[in-house]
């Protein structure tokens, strides 16, 4: 059959009168005609298939955002994939167990949770405590990134030792992400925490609403910040001094002093209090940065025969030492950041960065300043807590136990406030 019709890509003619038949036979030899000549010029077709299947296997990466992670840690799941890609193991190293409760009850068990449900064995993660100290701190990231870490994840107990650690990391190819608190000046890739100047302007509002509420005659306010080693303090202390400042301006409040407590230590914070109460015995107002140190309040105020409702103290971690002093009426309220968002956040920012893949932007939604450079950052919300929506947060999301909280004098307490 003669096709050079084909190949010269003029097309074909047919005479009037032909059947219709006969046509479709034409097309279907010519149709055949056309595959013949492909195979004979080397078609690439197959290497085209080839591509388009490799294309259907190869899965675009899961894109977690911090709107998708919740008290069900079903987000988790979805990194499975990302983590088979994945090298190396993940570290993460917490500072203390004296600063707040919180390390031990839910930083280490919710990273954990996240871990595994992300699909993470036993032998792919480390999570360690240094137990107050800068030295275990870099030793423990320094034998972890020697095990095999290749990211490390850190809450630094100040930023000296946050930069001695991210440099170590940095000279070994290890991604650092900040965890909680950034480091000052140091060699982070990311940083994962809520927004703190956020946290401290909840902090100062709910004090002023309750110095108004609990009728406290011109307030004399004393401050206990939280360490003047920690960026995260500084960022507290900027965000309730913008509510307090005008205050103090106008007259309104009067400032008695305001004081540092070495290393968060509730002890420091007692006797910081007690010295600073003695010389002004005219304070009847205290903001205080966390709910360890208006515990330390609390007990010094209890110590003095002084009740509740009388002189407000404030906090944050929502702790359940905060949570019984609210409903007990000394402390005015606590700032809840659900731990179990950091935690997740900082296993699916980890794992993206294992996985040599870039993270998605509904996950990195900020950036903050280490004082150098402006960090990628994933800054989550905190929710002010008091009497009225304890219920419908701490305890709905299981970060408190009713049964813990809602015992002896206590009980009644949960009754009146709907717990």
């Amino acid at each position: 059959m003669n096709l050079s019709w084909i190949k010269s890509g003029r097309q074909p003619t047919f005479r009037t009168g032909r059947s219709v038949s006969a046509k479709l036979a034409r097309g279907t030899l010519a149709a055949g005609a056309l595959a013949l000549l492909g195979a004979a010029c080397g078609s690439t077709s197959g290497s085209s298939t080839g591509t388009t299947a490799a294309t259907a296997t190869t899965a675009a990466p899961p894109s977690i955002s911090t709107s998708s992670l919740n008290s069900t840690f079903a987000a988790m799941s979805s990194l499975k994939s990302l983590v088979g890609q994945g090298k190396g193991k993940v570290a993460i190293i917490l500072p203390d167990t004296q600063s707040s409760a919180r390390y031990v009850d839910f930083d280490a068990p919710y990273l954990t949770k996240a871990f595994k449900d992300a699909g993470y064995t036993s032998s792919q993660f480390i999570i360690q405590n240094a137990q107050g100290s800068d030295a275990t701190q870099l030793a423990d990231a320094q034998a972890a990134i020697t095990n095999g870490a290749s990211v490390l994840a850190v809450d630094p107990l100040d930023s000296g030792v946050g930069a001695s650690i991210e440099a170590y990391a940095q000279s070994h190819g290890v991604k650092v992400i900040d965890y909680d608190r950034i480091t000052l000046q140091g060699h982070q890739s990311y940083y994962v925490s809520f927004d703190n100047v956020q946290v401290g302007k909840l902090i100062g509002q709910s004090f002023v609403s309750c110095v108004t509420q609990w009728n406290v005659p011109s307030p004399h306010v004393y401050e206990l910040d939280g360490a003047p080693t920690d960026n995260n303090a500084t960022l507290f202390a900027q965000g309730y001094n913008s509510v307090l400042a005008p205050l103090y301006a106008s007259g309104k409040y009067t400032k008695v002093g305001e004081q540092a407590v070495t290393n968060w230590d509730n002890q420091v914070a007692l006797t910081d209090f007690q010295q600073a109460y003695t010389a002004n015995p005219s304070i009847n107002a205290v903001l205080t940065a966390n709910d360890g140190i208006g515990n330390s309040v609390v007990s010094a105020l209890k110590s003095l025969n002084i009740g509740p409702y009388k002189v407000p103290t404030t906090g944050q971690d929502a702790t359940l030492q905060g949570m019984t002093n609210i409903l007990e009426g000394y402390q005015c309220a606590s700032i809840y950041k659900p731990i179990y968002l950091e935690a997740q956040a900082t296993v699916a920012l980890a794992t993206y960065l294992r996985a040599g893949v870039t993270p998605p932007a509904g996950l990195v939604n900020g950036s903050v300043s280490n004082g150098v450079t402006n960090i990628p950052s994933v800054l989550l919300t905190p929710i002010a807590v008091d009497q009225t929506n304890m219920n419908s947060t701490v305890i709905k999301d299981g970060f408190i136990s009713k049964a813990q909280l809602c015992v002896g004098a206590v009980a009644a307490l949960c009754t009146k406030f709907g717990i």
